[in-house]
């Protein structure tokens, strides 16, 4: 029986449009559930900072949906992660020594 929630919640990620609406599903896809007791969180990867937000003001109701699904208590939290920013690029020229673009010393 240990294997239940996890199987589950693998049900769930599959059926994550039917979840959460075809829009929402589009631009935001779960990445992986944390089953520990102590923590029970849904990691959920968004395309926008603008659809992390509405992912943020949607989990309460979200987490209560996905409890209904699979069991009081199986998600406690839903972690939403935004995209990342743009890769820095660093200049070809360095001062002997430096540290990088943060070092401002002299």
């Amino acid at each position: 029986r240990g294997w239940e929630t996890p199987a589950a919640v693998g049900g769930v990620m599959g059926r994550w449009p039917q979840i959460v609406g075809d829009d929402l599903a589009k631009h935001c896809v779960p990445l992986r559930y944390d089953d520990d007791p102590a923590a029970r969180v849904l990691t959920v990867s968004c395309d926008s900072t603008a659809w992390a937000t509405q992912l943020r003001l949607l989990a309460p109701q979200l987490v209560a949906r996905l409890n209904a699904d699979l069991g009081q208590g199986t998600v406690r939290m839903i972690k939403v992660v935004g995209p990342g920013g743009p890769e820095r690029r660093y200049g070809p020229l360095r001062a002997p020594g430096s540290r990088g673009p943060g070092d401002t010393y002299g």
